[in-house]
């Protein structure tokens, strides 16, 4: 590592383990509601309205083997999100980096419209690949940038990941939710209201009907 960049990452990855969670937002949901007002936002619809819950025990990113303490330390001070597209050599070169390293991370992947949009909101531009370590953002691939920010984050330069750990699929940007359908009338309700509305039969003259039959 170039010695007088070491230091400045390693700053810079300190002030960013002081402002706290990190900055990156690593999926987006839209959803469009019953009056077509669309909605993006880092939650699903689901999980904002599910309670909050208490601690959760961490184990991997792929929810496989219990990563190593250490590289789970690293992993959730520092985590890393890659967002890649199709037919692009350099996103592949990013992800082969990772996977190579064992480093622990998240796929986004950008393909329509909607991910483009989404992508130049966390980045500031629509160009891939794009990476996250911790709150800082990387733009484009360098094998040494790249692997610079990954030693100042702390994460080991050999694999430590357990056997049997799965890298997760690689998962769209944007997450479009289902449209919640608009409340439906109840379409038997008009056929009773007319059939209840529609006036009774008058009785029968039982005198010219003595057997009161009706027809």
């Amino acid at each position: 590592m170039n010695t007088a960049i070491a230091p400045a990452l390693a700053v810079s990855f300190a002030a960013l383990a002081l402002i706290g969670a990190p900055v990156q937002a690593q999926q987006v949901y839209k959803s469009v509601g019953p009056d077509g007002r669309v909605t993006f936002s880092d939650r699903s619809p689901v999980d904002s309205l599910a309670p909050p819950t208490g601690a959760r025990t961490t184990t991997s990113v792929s929810g496989g083997p219990a990563l190593p303490y250490e590289l789970r330390q690293v992993a959730a001070r520092f985590p890393v999100t890659l967002y890649t597209g199709g037919d692009c050599a350099p996103c592949a070169s990013a992800r082969n980096l990772l996977v190579a390293r064992g480093v622990p991370f998240t796929e986004r992947t950008v393909n329509t419209n909607e991910d483009i949009d989404a992508l130049k909101r966390l980045s500031g531009a629509t160009s891939l690949p794009f990476g996250t370590i911790g709150g800082q953002q990387l733009s484009g691939f360098s094998d040494v940038e790249w692997t610079q920010y990954l030693d100042a984050a702390g994460y080991p330069k050999q694999s430590a990941l357990p056997a049997g750990y799965r890298q997760p699929v690689a998962a769209p940007l944007v997450v479009v939710q289902p449209t919640a359908p608009a409340p439906r009338a109840d379409v038997g309700a008009a056929p009773r209201a007319r059939a209840a509305s529609r006036p009774a039969s008058p009785p029968a003259n039982r005198a010219s009907n003595p057997a009161g039959i009706v027809f």
